[in-house]
């Protein structure tokens, strides 16, 4: 008999809420003295976490450990696939780069590797834990896929695992999506279903309930619960789909316009939550020109493949754009990781790490020229900024192929025990650096955010967010949201009864 009890999460698609719900079960089955584990045998994500150690593994991994209380290691996530170019992906494994491979080859090649790697991982998760719950990854109906796929069914197998299958109802037709889900499982994978839950309701239950008792009816399958859809919740998205919910469209309500730019292969756009959170901050997203307009602050995120990205600058024409914007003056332009690359004025790929394209001219806002290199920097950081004559201790990470360099009398933006990190502009209107999560700094973004407000003759604003601590709230208000809509101990039942099954 295994150790730890499993439980796995399955959806009928993505973006369905499998992270969050993952991440409530975590904090709930912590509060409840257990020591938990989050798990993914495979995550497809642009936005990843440094381990303590300095490996990396996908956002949501990281994020649901900080929900258990613990602290993340490869193990809760040992395959991460990071498109990269089009059909190729680069693999990471065991939180370190494996290689780039192409969406056929990774099918053909690397799956039993890949299995190996899944019954290591979960093998050591369960000498140490007493929880693990485990995240699937989009349908588990995926017919084309299913004979060699490495994260659903197969991996709830391996576990022995009970599985609840989660519906959006938000998307529409989710009983339609539950059904359809459950007839092409075959008949040993769909026993391994406990129920269904509905996810992201809003509205009266009252008229989902006969909806709800014909589905039982139908199926055979219990409904475990209909779980309201929460509002304003501090959890780190990973699932780059959420990018759609987010407009372009700006609030004249806010003080504080920020624009961001959204390029195709953008990551770790998680940087921006924090401003989310700030009663005075408009937080947009664009892609075109003419959606620009005038931003108090303009921020480049990361990308996987910045000379892409960079080409998808030049030729939308929001280069010019971003240029002409600086040029008056107004406009703070802050780039983090590839966006502190694009800054530059030059990136150079000889080896062609990212792209055929050896080199391309940068925006030339910063005197500092990056190549492209194929060890990759991943690390937690910490260092001192100096910004408006003021220092502030801040923390972040590190994931990056590139080295980039300072020309002249370049002046670094954070001073770190060894050397310095980024670039800023005599003015302080182009700060660039390669510190994932500075704004996630409470003090120096306060202080940021005020001398913005300054800059346009307004009060600064003497109550602001602490972050870290709404995150923390965000995680328990999440566990009992979840608590009082799903059945709970039915479902610590059926853990235990797959538990003493034989494996």
């Amino acid at each position: 008999m295994t150790k730890a009890q499993r439980l796995m999460i399955q959806a009928t698609n993505s973006d369905a809420g499998k992270s969050v719900l993952v991440t409530a079960f975590c904090r709930i089955f912590a509060q409840d003295g257990y020591k938990t584990a989050p798990y993914k045998s495979q995550n497809m994500a642009l936005n990843s976490y440094i381990t303590v150690d300095g490996f990396e593994i996908g956002r949501a991994q990281g994020v649901q450990a900080e929900a258990a209380g613990i602290l993340a290691t490869t193990d809760m996530n040992p395959i991460l696939i990071k498109p990269s170019r089009e059909n190729e992906s680069q693999i990471v494994v065991n939180g370190k780069p494996y290689r780039n491979m192409a969406a056929f080859e990774y099918r053909e090649d690397f799956f039993n590797k890949g299995l190996e790697l899944i019954k290591a991982s979960l093998e050591r998760l369960d000498q140490q834990y007493e929880r693990i719950i485990i995240e699937g990854a989009g349908s588990p109906a995926e017919i084309n896929l299913n004979d060699r796929e490495l994260v659903n069914m197969r991996v709830a197998k391996l576990a022995n695992a009970p599985v609840i299958l989660v519906g959006d109802i938000e998307k529409g037709g989710v009983f339609a999506s539950l059904v359809g889900t459950l007839q092409l499982l075959s008949e040993e994978d769909r026993r391994r279903i406990i129920g269904v839950v509905i996810n992201k309701f809003r509205g009266d239950i009252a008229l989902l309930q006969p909806g709800l008792d014909w589905f039982e009816q139908y199926t055979g399958v219990p409904v475990l619960g209909v779980v309201p859809y929460l509002p304003n919740l501090t959890i780190e998205a990973e699932d780059s789909l959420i990018l759609d919910s987010y407009t372009a469209q700006q609030d004249l309500t806010k003080d504080l316009d920020i624009a961001v730019i959204r390029y195709p292969k953008i990551s770790n756009f998680t940087d921006i939550d924090p401003f989310f959170a700030e009663s005075d901050c408009d937080v947009r997203f664009v892609s075109r020109p003419d959606q620009l307009k005038n931003p108090d602050i303009l921020i480049l995120p990361g990308s996987k493949n910045t000379i892409e990205d960079l080409q998808f600058l030049e030729q939308s024409g929001l280069k010019e754009a971003i240029l002409a914007l600086q040029a008056k003056g107004n406009t703070i332009v802050f780039g983090i990781c590839g966006g502190f690359q694009m800054l530059g004025e030059e990136i150079q790929d000889p080896d062609h790490i990212e792209t055929t394209c050896e080199k391309m001219a940068g925006l030339a806002l910063l005197p500092i020229h990056t190549v492209m290199t194929a060890e990759k920097t991943t690390v937690l950081s910490k260092g001192v900024v100096t910004y408006q004559n003021k220092q502030f201790t801040i923390n972040g990470y590190e994931i990056h192929m590139g080295q980039t360099h300072l020309k002249g009398n370049a002046v670094p933006f954070i001073q770190m025990e060894k050397g310095c990190d980024g670039c800023k502009h005599s003015s302080e209107k182009i700060l660039g650096s390669y510190f994932h999560g500075i704004f996630h700094n409470d003090e120096f973004r306060a202080y940021f955010l005020n001398k913005v407000r300054e800059s346009k003759g307004l009060a600064p604003l003497t109550e602001r967010v602490a972050f870290s601590q709404l995150r923390e709230d965000a995680f328990d208000r999440l566990a009992e949201h979840v608590r009082q809509h799903v059945k709970m101990e039915f479902i610590t039942q059926k853990m235990k009864q797959f538990q003493q099954r034989e494996s």
